[in-house]
């Protein structure tokens, strides 16, 4: 697969943009509703995309090795999917045509994202925006 056949795969869900806790006790994940500072609440895609690494220096590329090695993905990511073999769903803009398709079918983080993590003071902050378990 190409780079650009990789890249596109990405169903612009923005899911993988919302920052994750994990529980030191239980390694369990959760999602929050911050979001990375680039993520656009509207579009879910980044904002600065070609110069996120420079901007945000923990932004990670989600090649196949980190696809298959991080537990923080959701169930529904394309990468993930491909990865595993299976097909990818009717709202998937590849399918659908339609880049929308991920927001009308309720999968993105469009309308879940209250805040951004430069909107937040302490590490704390964090705790009064867990949404719950990841894939929960």
């Amino acid at each position: 697969m190409t780079p650009e056949e990789w890249e596109s795969l990405c169903d612009g869900c923005g899911l993988c943009c919302l920052q994750k806790l994990e529980d030191e006790d239980s390694g369990e994940i959760f999602v929050t509703a911050v979001g990375c500072r680039l993520l656009d609440a509207e579009t879910c895609q980044c904002s600065d995309y070609q110069n996120r690494k420079s901007i945000v220096p923990d932004c990670l590329y989600l090649d196949i090795e980190m696809v298959r090695s991080v537990r923080w993905l959701p169930e529904t990511c394309a990468y993930k999917l491909v990865d595993e073999g299976k097909d990818l769903p009717s709202w998937h803009h590849l399918v659908s045509h339609d880049r929308e398709s991920v927001h009308q079918a309720h999968i993105s983080a469009r309308d879940k994202i209250l805040a951004h993590e430069d909107d937040l003071i302490s590490d704390e902050d964090y705790l009064d925006y867990i949404i719950g378990p990841i894939n929960g």
